[in-house]
């Protein structure tokens, strides 16, 4: 079996195969013989900023010199990109390999009437036996959804867990209120593990706060108190952090949005937990790393970002009006826009014609049979804005109109759905949109 009938084969798994118990995924890696043991695992949940966080941890981790996995989820163009060592994507070659050896424990469970791993619990085997294949020290772990009964809790032990931010997202699985998804979140909260929390939501951190007291775990709470912006420029945004010793540290990442700093101070006290100290080298490392689609300016004027819910369409609506109030001179705002149909994207939306001055909108639908109609976007905008909205059948369509119609002073903001960034991005890697 070749790379692509590999993909083939997972891509298949979302249609025939449902969700198991934690102690399927146990049984999953006890065949794959428990590739997690003698492995420092760091497990990351939350709504918004898990990828974020583990891409800065990730960094840290690597100019330690420590041999580093990371597991996230989604991909925006390939498979690979959710299995990482030392900051290099698996390769196909590797993939396909290690695919073949999970598949055959895969087939054997479903020979033993214990079901075929879902699409996500198999990509978290082939995770976990790549990382142990190639010996990492370190793996970090991004859950997929939830974290109470994810697969990636089968960890039973890791030695840090982090919890970033809590809004509402999957209401129909995680529950109708933040408390209930806060709850869901902090299963992932384990005796003897320390805790790095983002306390923004004071309703979400009383749920985490009081997990955590329960379990007896030290907490390490993080809020806008920890940091300070300085500057936000079209690629990178500078701030200060205080740290327990009243020392003052700078800091400057290649992402824009005004949300990112407190991702930066999640992963940093993360990692001086783990690490015992605090080295000049960290600074490098973050300023040299790079995180696709999150508020990235990837091409002059042009920002991408992954937002596709509420809480994180606010803080892109923070970070546009943040970037509006440090203008000399100020063009057009233009939005290309694409939602799938359970994120809620009519109250998304509403918030984006009210928070966000746009002159001129562009909806287009992504390719995914979960995508909304480009009519139906375009008529739920135009039910809270008089600005004109565009339709157009394909992202690559709405791309070259949005490019077409960009002036020099103009900002492009790409949003609404990790489709359309992954679409934007493949684009991008084409020799025709080089220079467009």
């Amino acid at each position: 079996m070749n790379f692509q009938e590999a993909v083939e084969y997972i891509d298949s798994l979302q249609m025939f195969t449902k969700k198991h118990t934690l102690e399927h995924t146990k049984e999953f890696l006890r065949r794959l013989g428990s590739p997690q043991k003698g492995r420092k695992v760091i497990h990351v949940a939350g709504t918004n900023g898990k990828g974020s966080v583990c891409a800065c941890m990730q960094a840290i981790l690597l100019c330690e010199g420590k041999r580093t996995g990371m597991f996230i989820s989604p991909h925006l163009i390939s498979i690979c990109e959710r299995i990482s060592m030392n900051g290099r994507f698996i390769t196909e070659e590797r993939f396909t390999d290690i695919f073949r050896e999970v598949q055959n424990i895969a087939l054997e469970m479903e020979a033993d009437g214990l079901g075929h791993p879902t699409y996500f619990e198999f990509l978290f085997g082939m995770a976990m036996k790549a990382f142990a294949t190639e010996d990492m020290e370190y793996i970090i772990l991004e859950t997929g959804l939830g974290g109470r009964l994810d697969a990636t809790n089968s960890i039973e032990k890791p030695v840090l867990t982090v919890i970033t931010s809590i809004g509402m997202d999957h209401m129909d699985i995680l529950g109708d209120t933040v408390e209930a998804i806060a709850a869901e979140k902090a299963g992932i909260i384990k005796s003897g593990v320390p805790l790095v929390m983002d306390g923004s939501n004071p309703d979400a951190a009383k749920v985490l706060k009081k997990a955590a007291e329960n379990a007896g775990v030290y907490c390490r709470e993080i809020t806008e108190n920890a940091y300070e912006i300085r500057k936000i420029t079209g690629k990178n945004i500078a701030f200060s952090t205080v740290n327990r010793y009243d020392d003052t540290a700078e800091w400057e990442i290649p992402m824009a949005g005004t949300y990112q700093p407190a991702n930066v101070v999640l992963a940093l006290e993360g990692m001086s937990l783990l690490l015992k100290e605090h080295h000049e080298s960290w600074s490098q490392a973050l300023r040299h790393m790079r995180w696709p689609a999150r508020m990235e300016e990837v091409k002059e004027g042009v920002i991408l970002d992954g937002a596709h819910n509420m809480p994180a369409v606010k803080a892109l609506a923070e970070s546009v009006r943040a970037r509006i109030d440090g203008m000399e001179k100020r063009g057009r705002i233009i939005l290309l826009f694409s939602a799938l149909k359970e994120k809620h994207y009519d109250e998304m939306i509403s918030y984006i014609c009210r928070e966000i001055p746009a002159d001129l909108i562009i909806v287009t639908e992504v390719e995914s049979a979960r995508r909304v109609p480009k009519e139906e976007l375009k008529e739920d905008f135009e039910k809270y804005t008089d600005k004109p909205v565009f339709t157009e059948d394909t992202s690559e369509k709405a791309w070259q109109w949005a490019m077409q119609e960009k002036r020099e002073d103009d900002m492009v903001y790409c949003f609404g759905s990790l489709y359309l960034a992954g679409e934007i991005e493949a684009l991008l890697r084409r020799s025709e949109y080089a220079e467009f």
